[in-house]
Formats: structure tokens, sequence, C-alpha cells
């Protein structure tokens, strides 16, 4: 409605792309506009005779109950009741989607969560995989074909000083403390920072049996870890790559660019990118080892991936701490892959910490998505109302919880977690949002065991706001697709979860002496319907009971 709302203003003042807005005050209509003002200002005119004359020009519309002049030169319009109840039939599970990709593009790989091997799976890891997974399904809910890929690091100096630590302490030591120990060492001491260096190049050539050993049995445990972790936060990857698999091609793509001057050679025999000439900062793409960078290995990736999937379009979701490395990243894509550059989008999002502070893999302070997860898990069950509750129901309501907890701010913003807000039934939280849709659900239950049929026959001369909210979803998934930002999502279903309730303590939805309740009921089946679509979208289960 949004888009013909914009079409008859368009229409009226010849303007392309007019600004329409939804207004946060139900006083001021469903759709607001000031394009009024903009022409007024330009024409040395009254804004409110120039809004009466864009008003005269749109005419009577079927679905618009009035259009009125607001403040110093608003447009507001009133849609009609009957609009609202017309759209409301059409839900379905369905309802939000459409058949073409809002941008066109048809077929989009989204890369996120990219853990590292020997090192856990922590809440940097569970941020991105949260964000990416959502994203991934509001693109496909906006008709694109995606895969996702996960780019996991399985080579490289940070690899190389946990299998350090761990030759040196064998079985006392997990994985993780044998990189930080390992790490220490690199740090404090030449000699092993030398040996540390040695082994790495060990690592990449495959060179040493024992090593070779060594290594294999950790990257098995730790791929093992990551699929329980992806199984239980609901992705399934297409496409596992690894660092190794892009090693030689990397040497090839950066040492083909340097005869061709997009690089140039640095001190002690290392090839750069010199970001100065973009605005940005200089990198390096080969060491002086003679081994390719994290850059020179993202260049390389661009290319296997396209080759796995001849995308239109390539989401890589990041923390932000490297946004920086990636503007340079892409400036040298541009040079050398042009088409893959335009196709691809890098977001950066913020860090995730407890109260206690930001956490350091290199130091040890690791906050494990594990123990986030149990710890989660652990606060619901001794707040369940049903102490009976399954172990599956309660996993579900603690991934909910932490996934809204992640997606509803906007990306790029850090995030403190709080436990208590997290789990909250009182609304702002994932457990708000699936006790919602299990309270319709129950109703829904309920109306079939009192035999009340959903229908919308019969409809009460005047209808809630809740009734129209449900009208915004399709509008609401379209902006947090082109945004690139799922929290749209999160607010919209909290509020819309905030008006069903009020609703529900306003209505006594199954009623048979009630004339009406087939209304109400069909009502609470759409906003069913579209609050376990929107979950959806968030990568959020929605539970039988809680």
């Amino acid at each position: 409605m949004k888009t013909q709302v914009k079409k008859l203003l368009e229409k009226a003042t010849g303007v392309i792309d007019v600004s329409v807005e939804s207004p946060k005050e139900e006083a001021h209509g469903d759709y607001a506009t000031s394009v009024a003002l903009v022409l007024a200002k330009k024409a040395g005119k009254n804004p409110v005779e120039v809004a009466h004359e864009i008003i005269s020009k749109i005419g009577k519309q079927k679905f618009i109950e009035k259009v009125e002049v607001a403040g110093p030169g608003f447009i507001n319009f009133y849609l009609s009741k009957d609009y609202f109840i017309d759209q409301l039939k059409d839900v379905d599970e369905s309802f939000g989607k459409v058949k073409k990709s809002f941008f066109g593009a048809k077929k989009v790989i989204v890369e996120f969560t990219d853990p590292n091997i020997l090192k856990e799976f922590h809440i940097g890891h569970l941020m991105s995989n949260a964000i990416g997974e959502s994203i991934a399904r509001i693109f496909e809910f906006q008709g694109a074909q995606v895969k996702r890929t996960t780019w996991q690091s399985d080579v490289g100096l940070g690899i190389a000083k946990a299998v350090f630590g761990k030759m040196q302490n064998s079985d006392s030591m997990s994985w993780q403390d044998a990189y930080v120990w390992g790490t220490k060492m690199y740090d404090e001491q030449l000699e092993i920072k030398t040996e540390i260096i040695k082994l790495n190049k060990k690592i990449f050539e495959r060179s040493d049996k024992a090593v070779n050993i060594l290594y294999d049995e950790g990257k098995k445990w730790s791929l093992e870890k990551f699929e329980q972790m992806y199984k239980k936060l609901g992705s399934k990857f297409n496409y596992f790559i690894f660092e190794s698999e892009a090693v030689d091609l990397a040497k090839k793509i950066v040492e083909d660019g340097l005869k061709k001057g997009i690089f140039e050679t640095g001190e002690k025999g290392a090839i750069v990118f010199k970001g100065e000439k973009f605005g940005l900062h200089t990198r390096v793409f080969i060491n002086s080892e003679g081994l390719p960078t994290y850059e020179a290995k993202e260049l390389a990736l661009a290319q296997i991936k396209y080759k796995k999937y001849t995308y239109d379009a390539s989401v890589i979701i990041t923390g932000n701490d490297i946004n920086e490395y990636f503007r340079v990243l892409l400036a040298a894509m541009g040079q050398i892959f042009p088409e893959l550059q335009k196709k691809t989008t890098h977001i950066g999002h913020g860090n995730m910490r407890l109260p206690e502070g930001k956490m350091s893999s290199r130091t040890g302070k690791v906050v494990t998505a594990e123990f986030l997860i149990e710890k989660v898990k652990e606060m619901v069950r001794q707040k369940a109302v049903d102490k009976n509750l399954d172990d599956k129901t309660i996993e579900i309501i603690t991934i909910g919880a932490l996934k809204y907890s992640i997606l509803k701010q906007s990306i790029g913003s850090d995030i403190v977690f709080d436990f208590e807000k997290s789990i909250s039934f009182d609304g702002d939280s994932g457990p708000y949002l699936q006790y919602s849709y299990v309270r319709a659900i129950s109703v829904l239950a309920k109306a079939k065991t009192e035999k009340v049929k959903a229908s919308f026959n019969d409809v009460p001369k005047e209808i809630s706001q809740l009734e129209k909210d449900m009208n915004y979803f399709p509008e609401i998934v379209e902006k947090a697709a082109k945004e690139y930002e799922p929290h749209v999502i999160t607010t919209y279903l909290t509020e819309l979860a905030r008006e069903f309730n009020n609703y529900y303590a306003k209505n006594k939805i199954v009623d048979k002496a009630d004339e009406f309740s087939p209304y109400k009921v069909a009502v609470t089946q759409a906003f069913s319907i579209i609050m376990k679509n929107g979950l959806w979208l968030l990568g959020i289960q929605a539970p039988e009971k809680m």
C-alpha cells in the first residue's frame, strides 16, 4: 500500500520517489508525507495551499477513507477499514514474501560466522551467526536464491601458535589455552617466535608428518564442535570454505597483480597494496616469508565463491573491528576483479560483551557461545511458569532470547548482554514474542474445541490498531532487506505483540454468544501467522508451549 500511495503522490506532484512514512501516532493517519513542504519552499508558496492542491489532484480512492492536511503542510492518509480487512483475508504462510528480489539480484551468497579452528566458538561468532542467518532469511523472503557459506580459518600464524602450544603441553591443555600460551610465548621470546614462524610454514606445506597428525586431530575436533553449534542455532551452510583452499590461488592473484602494478614490493620482500592512493592505508598481501596473508586469501575467496555459485550479490558479515581492513581489501578487489567488487557488500557488526567487559582470545578472556547458552538456559528453566517444560522447548526459548538480544538494535552497535532482560516475559525480548505467539495458538486451540471458526464475514464497526499494524508486515520485511537491518523486524514484532496482548486483554476472543467471535478468532489467526513468519526471519523458532 505504501507503494500505491507513493504512486498517487508522484502522479499528482511530478516528483520522483516521494517520501512516504508510517506515522508513530495513530492520530496522524496510516501514511504521511511532507512533499507539500518541499514543493512550497521551491516555489515560494504557502505549504498548506500546496498540500490542498495535491489532495485535489489525487481525488477519491477506494482504499482511502480520507486525506487531511496537518500542521504546516503535512498530508496524512487514512486508509479504509475495508482495505485492512481485505488484506488480512490474504494472510497465510507466504504473507510478506515477494517473487522478485528487492535489489533485482536473483542469486545471493551470504558469508557469516567464520570461526577459526583450534579456538572456541565464542560470542562474537554467535553474533555473526545470528545476524548472517537473519539477513539470509530476509533475502529469501524477498525472492532471492540464497546460498550460505562460512569461511573458516585453518592456516595462519594463529593456528601455528595453537599447534605449538599443544605440542609443548600435550593433553594437559585445551586447544584454546594452547593458543593463549603459544601467543604469550610468541610475544615474549624471540627464539620461540622464530620457531612458530617456521611451524606456520610447515603447516602450510604439510611437510611434517607429526605436525600433520596433531593438526588434523585438532581440526576434526573443531569442526565437530562447530557443527553441533550450527545445528543448535538453526544454520545450514551450503559451502564450508577453508583458508587452506585459497593459499595457492591467493599467491597467483597477488603475483599477477604485482606484474600489473596493482601491488608493490615492500620491506623484506613483502608484497603490499598501497591503499593511500584511495585515501586508505597500506596492507601486506604476501609476507616476507612468501606466504599469502588473510587479505590475499580474501581475494581468492571471492573467486572461489563465484566459481561455486555465480552470484549476483555477495554479502559478507564480520566484526566491525576489521572495517578498515575491508575497505582496503575492496579497493584492491576493485583493481583486480572489478565486477566481483561491485557485487560485494561488507557489513561490520558491533561487539557483544558481558557486564564484566570485552573478551579477547589472545589473553584467554573468552566467553564461549556454549557457556552463554547454558547459563541462559538455566535461567529460563528457573523462570518458566511450567516447570515441566522439556529440554527442547527450553533450548528454543534460550536461543530465541540470545538472538533477539543481538538483533534488537542496529547491526553496527555494541551490545552489553543483559541476562535478566533477555529472558523477560514483559516485552522487548525473544521470550516475550514467543509467549505472545503461544498465547495466540492457545486461543486458536480453544476456538477449535468450542467450534468457533475464523471468519471475516461479520466485521465490527470499529477495528483496532492490531488489524492495521499487521498489514505493515510486507513493508517492514522490504525495509529490513533494503537496509540490511534485522532490527527493523524485531522492533515491529515487539510492537505487534504488544498490540495483540492489549487486544487479548480487552476482548473475550472465543465466545459463541458473540457474533464477532469468528472475526476475533480470524484476527488472532492472522497474528499467529505473521508472528511465526517474523520469528522465522530472525532465525527464532516459534514454540508450541511455554
